[in-house]
């Protein structure tokens, strides 16, 4: 049973700490598009603001998965539950991480053309939903997931 704790918690740390390294690397990559954009568009800081948040939400996502599958975390939790948590905690870190990051490309790459003078905050945001749709279904995996193993054990 021990052994099954560990391999659940394995899984909710990639979970949560892969999403959150994705995020902190999109919202790095825009906030330093912002610093450059700001000297040559001080007056579009609010699309700026909306743009370098986009990245934030894998992060969001990881610790939405956390909750979805916390009641399994008892004395009782069965080795295929720990096996689920384990392997759709790997699949929502590793989506997370690379769509935030590339999320992250895309809107730095939209704040620096509005620093420039050019409107594509719209299109920014279109492109941007593209990676946010994957996450969003790992995020899916793991709730359906939840679903599919069972009532927790409690001991």
């Amino acid at each position: 049973m021990t052994l099954n704790l560990i391999i659940a918690f394995i899984g909710i740390a990639f979970m949560v700490g892969l999403s959150g390294v994705g995020s902190v690397y999109g919202l790095t990559m825009c906030g330093n598009a912002v610093v450059g954009a700001l000297k040559k568009r001080p007056d579009a800081m609010g699309v700026y603001i909306l743009l370098s948040a986009l990245p934030s939400t894998q992060g969001i996502y990881g610790f939405v998965g956390y909750f979805m599958v916390q009641k399994y975390l008892t004395a009782g939790i069965t080795t295929l539950q720990a096996a689920a948590i384990l392997g759709g905690g790997i699949a929502l870190g590793l989506v997370a991480l690379l769509s935030a990051i590339r999320q992250g490309e895309v809107c730095a790459n939209g704040v620096a053309a509005t620093g420039s003078g050019h409107n594509v905050t719209a299109g920014t945001m279109i492109m941007a939903a593209f990676p946010e749709f994957y996450a969003i279904l790992a995020l899916l995996v793991v709730i359906l997931m939840g679903g599919l193993m069972g009532e927790p054990v409690i001991l």
